[in-house]
């Protein structure tokens, strides 16, 4: 086992990174990815030791967060993260409260995610550039403390049975809506008129959303959108990778000059 910064031969480089990262070592690629991230942050409560906060880490490395940051217990279920929290600024918070005061003396505003009353469905709210994005516990959702902090709210539209999607794929779609107007220059709306799509039957209406849990109860009425936060560069002006899965592809290729350090896992 080498340590973090060793370099690994490039020809048996097996870890879940892309072809741009093979050969790198773990330092390197945090580097690199802290020189590229995003400026927002990903934030996810840890009250009961969810095995979804792993694929909320993952899919926060896939698409260049600044930082996650666990809430509550510092322990948290790594098993999903599939070994990308390695290449992440992960911070922890003891509480709610405490992420609050974090994102205020950096001027982020925190933006809950979940289907409560009141929530605005993320299809038609744009996202500040630089925020904090909140996701709740599978179940629960976020904690009444949790929502007292968040100065915006928002759901993912679904048109089933079901009463949640669970947090995890919650937290991707967001997180894509996030790069669809930010990255891509796509804004966010309901559909215009004469749109086909306003035209097309359905038979269950969008009446129960989900952003993480299940709800019962209503975020404080004080809780409001929040004005544009300062912009700062966020070092990405389009994505490094793009794709389904994470195997390597041909079209991926290592950045030019000098050859990296490289590393195992």
């Amino acid at each position: 086992m080498v340590s973090d910064d060793e370099p690994v031969d490039p020809e048996v480089d097996r870890r879940n990174v892309v072809d741009r990262y093979r050969g790198w070592s773990v330092e390197a690629i945090r580097a690199d990815l802290a020189a590229r991230a995003h400026p927002f942050h990903v934030a996810v409560e840890n009250l009961a030791h969810d095995f979804n906060i792993g694929s909320v880490v993952r899919s926060a490395n896939a698409f260049g967060v600044r930082a996650v940051h666990v809430v509550g217990r510092r322990r948290w279920n790594r098993r999903g993260a599939m070994v990308t929290d390695r290449y992440l600024d992960v911070r922890h918070h003891p509480d709610a409260a405490a992420l609050h005061a974090w994102a205020r003396t950096e001027h982020l505003p925190v933006v809950g995610v979940d289907n409560v009353p009141g929530a605005l469905p993320v299809e038609t709210v744009e996202l500040p550039r630089e925020c904090v994005l909140l996701f709740g516990a599978e179940g629960p959702g976020l904690s009444e403390e949790a929502l007292a902090h968040c100065d915006l709210v928002v759901e993912v539209s679904q048109f089933g049975s079901t009463r949640s999607v669970n947090v995890g794929a919650a937290a991707a779609v967001v997180m894509h809506a996030w790069v669809r107007r930010w990255v891509f220059g796509q804004h966010p709306g309901p559909p215009q008129e004469g749109d086909p799509a306003t035209n097309t039957p359905s038979t269950i209406e969008p009446s129960t959303r989900t952003g993480a849990g299940d709800h019962d109860t209503s975020p404080s009425d004080s809780v409001s959108a929040p004005s544009a936060a300062p912009a700062r560069s966020s070092g990405i002006d389009s994505p490094p990778h793009c794709g389904g899965n994470d195997s390597a592809s041909a079209s991926h290729r290592r950045p030019s000059g000098p050859p990296e350090p490289s590393e195992t896992q």
